[in-house]
């Protein structure tokens, strides 16, 4: 069973950056795609980015790519994500989420099997 625990979220001003870990388990680590998650009160969870075990595939959110960007280090089995020029509208509770290679969409919160507890990311504007 993966175990992810996500770390770095903080109160921070418009057009700033934030970058955000997700420490999982070893043992399963490699065997799982990677992606991130945001929950903004009364929305629904939005996909933001996800990568592959050999980070050779990444995706994002097309409102994010040009902003936000995911990158894992195997070794010390975390993933991050790095978000700059932050808007008051990215404030959201940010999960991180481990899906199996056979996940039919990595943007579908249903393909993911683990999930951290959140991380609290605020912009003030």
């Amino acid at each position: 069973q993966v175990q992810l625990v996500e770390s770095g979220g903080r109160l921070v001003q418009a057009g700033g950056s934030l970058r955000l870990s997700c420490a999982a388990s070893r043992c399963t680590f490699s065997s799982y795609i990677m992606g991130w998650f945001r929950q903004a009160p009364g929305k629904e969870r939005e996909f933001v980015s996800a990568i592959t075990w050999n980070s050779e595939n990444v995706y994002y959110a097309d409102s994010l790519k040009d902003r936000f960007t995911i990158s894992r280090n195997n070794a010390k089995t975390t993933v991050y994500l790095q978000m700059n020029s932050l808007k008051p509208e990215d404030t959201a509770v940010y999960y991180c989420a481990a899906a199996m290679t056979s996940a039919r969409s990595v943007s579908w919160p249903g393909s993911y099997d683990y999930w951290g507890q959140g991380t609290q990311v605020t912009v003030s504007s």
